[in-house]
């Protein structure tokens, strides 16, 4: 004898999935995609920073605390010696959205530097997007074991149909007004914090040299050396520029009269890559090539990629110098 399978009771968990926690879960799926896939100065990878860090972990929290919705006074009444779960309404709920965020991702970056990931754009986002899925499916499990009559339901035919019967509509209408302000200034000091960091970071660059101990000083340059003698310095370039990045440093002497650079001459020039958020150092040595009894002044002009012909200290990214003078013969 053979049986029908019922195809309402195989596909019942899908038509019963709340369609807004579906819909948080891929919106966060689809940010992080969106922040690992674009440059930090992509405006399409700041749009989609905004609800995966001032909204969906606030909401997927907000699903798990409160999967009913809001009842009238008169079912309230009715069953108040019933233990049910209790209910916030839509605006409620947006609003907690906002504020709940707001307080998760100051502590996920608390946490991230402690793990083996650390601290970067890459795993904020991964962090956000785990925590949102993980959280929207307790939420899921939360509102299915809630009674029908007091789930709350997140489709949009569902929401329209709670707007349309609600007795006082200017009181709704305020209410969301309300909560559009309270994210609009949240999203403002968002950007507050955020914008420094899009519009390209920074890059710092050191010129040390070794005390007898081995370890790195600055402000330690000679300032007298023989004629041929070289002087030993270590260069460092932090990289916080958000990616990846390309430098070139030329070392050039210059011969300054009045305070006008009257002659340069390039002594070497140094290729380095280094990693965002890392720094690199390097020893070098250098050479001034001017005639004894002469002082002059050692720039190390830093350029993100291939410096121009002219090579000065005003259109370097980063600049800095000591000064030497050459004696003996």
């Amino acid at each position: 004898m053979s049986h029908r399978t019922n195809t309402s009771t195989r596909f019942g968990f899908v038509r019963r999935y709340p369609f807004d926690l579906a819909a948080a879960s891929a919106a966060a799926l689809l940010a992080y995609v969106t922040v690992t896939a674009f440059g930090s100065d992509s405006p399409l990878r700041l749009f989609v920073t905004f609800p995966l860090a001032l909204f969906l972990p606030g909401y997927a929290t907000v699903s798990v605390l409160f999967p009913a919705g809001k009842r009238n006074a008169r079912r309230t009444a009715s069953s108040a010696a019933v233990a049910r779960p209790r209910g916030i309404d839509l605006v409620e709920r947006a609003g907690l959205s906002f504020v709940l965020s707001l307080a998760i991702v100051p502590l996920l970056v608390l946490v991230l530097p402690l793990t083996e990931w650390g601290l970067s754009s890459t795993s904020v986002a991964a962090g956000l997007c785990i925590g949102t899925i993980v959280t929207a499916q307790i939420g899921v499990v939360r509102r299915l074991r809630t009674p029908d009559s007091e789930r709350f339901s997140g489709s949009l035919s569902a929401v329209r149909e709670r707007l349309r019967r609600d007795e006082s509509g200017a009181a709704t209408a305020s209410s969301i007004l309300l909560v559009l302000a309270i994210g609009m200034a949240i999203s403002s000091l968002f950007v507050g914090f955020l914008m420094p960091v899009s519009a390209g970071g920074f890059t710092e660059l050191g010129l040390y040299s070794e005390d007898e101990d081995g370890e790195m000083v600055a402000g330690r340059l000679p300032s007298e050396v023989e004629a041929g003698e070289s002087i030993p310095y270590i260069l460092s370039i932090e990289n916080q520029e958000g990616e990846d990045t390309d430098y070139t440093v030329v070392v050039q002497q210059q011969v300054v009269e009045d305070g006008e650079v009257v002659e340069r001459t390039e002594l070497s020039r140094i290729d380095a890559s280094v990693a965002d958020g890392a720094t690199g150092t390097g020893e070098r040595s250098v050479t001034p090539t001017v005639a004894p009894n002469q002082t002059v002044r050692i720039s190390m002009l830093l350029y993100h990629g291939d410096p121009p012909d002219e090579p000065t200290n005003e259109n370097a990214a980063k600049e800095t110098h000591f000064w030497v003078r050459v004696t003996g013969g």
